[in-house]
């Protein structure tokens, strides 16, 4: 598994090319707003009760306006270069991270917006996508980013059941050290669309300095093989 993981593309599955620009500078902002993270040698532990000598997250950037908006324009640019320009109906976000990116995605493209709930509100109509979507519409669901896939299953679910057609889902950052992320969707005829994974991450720090020897061989370690150096250090592992 190590061995295709560091010879493919996690996005994709094809052989791995250099690093796109695209994904280096989604890496570097990041970064730069602390959204990514790198602490080998003092490792997170998750919820999940996984150690991780990396964490990242993506709803810091709501909150710095021109890395904001140069990811959208990103966002936007991979969507209609991989999907299309008149190929999607309505955007959807996943709650509630993915809410705030769908919005913004679909201003910039002038599509309506959805969200679509974990679980069905419960009352009134109990409904689960809010917002109108139109029968047969070809939705994009959208989230902050993607780990090992499941939750993304669980809104491509909800939105087909209320008669809407999911083959994509994007997301801005996209772990790519579980290959079921990408394999369990595609056997639903989902597409992960990505701007980085966390190999581009390492990329990055290792060029910027911010990772140098026995902390880079570390985080290498642990994309490497992320459950078994979880394990090792007493932590949980999937």
């Amino acid at each position: 598994m190590n061995q295709k993981l560091l010879a493919t593309d996690p996005r994709t599955g094809h052989a791995m090319s250099k690093i796109t620009e695209t994904a280096r500078t989604t890496a570097s902002i990041l970064m730069e707003i602390e959204a990514v993270l790198f602490r080998p040698e003092d490792p997170f532990t998750f919820t999940s009760g996984r150690i991780s000598p990396v964490y990242v997250d993506c709803r810091k950037i709501i909150s710095f306006p021109r890395a904001r908006a140069r990811l959208m324009d990103m966002a936007v640019e991979l969507i209609q270069r991989n999907i299309g320009y008149e190929s999607i109906d309505a955007i959807a976000g996943g709650e509630t991270a993915g809410i705030p990116f769908a919005a913004m995605i679909a201003e910039r493209m002038g599509l309506p917006m959805l969200y679509v709930r974990k679980k069905p509100k419960g009352f009134g109509r109990d409904a689960q996508i809010e917002g109108y979507m139109a029968e047969g519409s070809r939705v994009l669901l959208v989230e902050d980013l993607a780990t090992d896939g499941g939750s993304k299953l669980n809104f491509v679910e909800a939105i087909r059941k209320a008669g809407g057609k999911c083959d994509h889902t994007f997301v801005f950052f996209h772990y790519g050290i579980f290959p079921q992320s990408v394999s369990d969707l595609a056997k639903e005829g989902v597409t992960l669309h990505a701007l980085a994974t966390w190999w581009d991450a390492l990329k990055v720090a290792e060029e910027k300095g911010y990772l140098q020897n026995d902390n880079l061989v570390t985080v290498r370690s642990f994309l490497s093989n992320p459950n078994e150096w979880s394990k090792e250090r007493s932590g949980k592992a999937d």
